[in-house]
């Protein structure tokens, strides 16, 4: 398996390939929806990365403003989104505790797969960042927005599972100790051919997750994700 790490810093293309086979039923934009109807808002998305939320937001709302702390990623989001013809999304780079925009100043906060590394990442003070990146979504909601961080349930499982302990007290930390409300979706992949499913996941993910496949003579891998999300 790929060093997530490495990939962060230097191969951006492979983690957007993987992605990009994401979700092809499109209910990440559905459920989002639902938890904080998009039209006219103003959007701030942190941990972006190579802008897969940003391409998915942008059309549906008014502003959005991505940030992630590897400039790496962003540059080829922004080359991914130029592409779309659009003026009323911009990159830069911030960390998730830290994000330099004034208070007040969106409708909606989003964090897809990216604060609960903080915990998994084998961090001692994950909960003191976790809770800075809260407080940094709050900080920057109008009264009535909505935050909203988007993490796994299960890559591999039709049903959610929580994949390690670390998660496990991450999300429960969210629901118990910072109020954030749970749901969850299915966010398959699917690829072109079983070849190029395994080729694609096996770099990212690891043999267990490759050998799937071809065990299962399929080039669609059941996925769970959740969301947790809180009105300010």
């Amino acid at each position: 398996m790929a060093d997530h790490h490495e990939i962060y810093k230097k191969n951006a293309d492979i983690y957007d390939n993987l992605v990009s086979h994401e979700d092809y039923s499109g209910n990440i934009l559905a459920e989002i929806e639902r938890l904080s109807p998009l039209s006219g808002k103003d959007v701030v998305e942190m941990g972006a990365g190579t802008g897969r939320i940003t391409g998915i937001l942008a059309p549906a709302v008014n502003s959005i403003k991505a940030f992630d702390i590897s400039q790496h990623m962003l540059d080829f989001g922004i080359e991914k989104l130029n592409k779309l013809n659009l003026s009323n999304f911009s990159f830069a780079v911030a960390d998730n505790r830290e994000i330099p925009l004034p208070d007040n100043c969106a409708d909606l906060a989003v964090s897809g797969w990216s604060i609960g590394y903080f915990a998994s990442w084998k961090n001692e003070k994950w909960k003191k960042d976790t809770h800075k990146a809260v407080d940094e979504m709050e900080r920057m909601l109008r009264t009535g927005g909505t935050a909203i961080i988007i993490e796994t349930l299960g890559t591999g499982h039709e049903t959610p599972v929580e994949p390690s302990s670390e998660l496990s007290e991450y999300y429960s930390y969210l629901e118990n100790e910072l109020g954030f409300s749970r749901s969850w979706i299915r966010t398959d992949y699917k690829f072109s051919s079983v070849e190029d499913a395994e080729k694609t996941v096996r770099t990212f993910f690891g043999d267990e997750l490759g050998n799937y496949f071809k065990n299962n003579n399929t080039a669609i891998l059941p996925e769970c994700t959740g969301f947790w999300a809180k009105m300010i």
